[in-house]
C-alpha cells in the first residue's frame, strides 16, 4: 500500500522507512507529526515504530529518529 500526500521528499532532512519504502522528510519530530503530514486520520490507522506498536495516546510524545522503520496500516470497514 502506498501512502500519499503531505510531506514531500526533501534533499536534506530525516530519512525514515515507511511501509518498506525509504522516504526523506523535512520535519517529523514525532509520530503525530508524521501522521498529520501524511494526511492520515489517526482514528483509522495503527502505527508501528521499530517493531513496536505505538498507542494512539502517545503519538505526540513518541519521537522519530533517523532511520526508524514505521509501518502504518489502515482499518477498513465493510460488511
Amino acid at each position: 500500500m502506498r501512502l500519499g500526500g503531505g510531506i514531500r521528499h526533501a534533499e536534506l532532512g530525516m530519512k525514515l522507512w515507511v511501509n518498506g519504502e525509504e522516504r526523506a522528510f523535512e520535519a517529523a519530530p514525532h509520530v503525530a507529526a508524521l501522521v498529520a503530514a501524511l494526511d492520515l486520520d489517526a482514528r483509522k490507522i495503527a502505527v508501528e515504530r521499530n517493531l513496536e506498536i505505538v498507542p494512539r495516546s502517545v503519538y505526540e510524545v513518541t519521537p522519530l529518529n533517523e532511520g526508524d522503520h514505521i509501518e502504518i496500516v489502515h482499518f477498513i470497514g465493510g460488511g
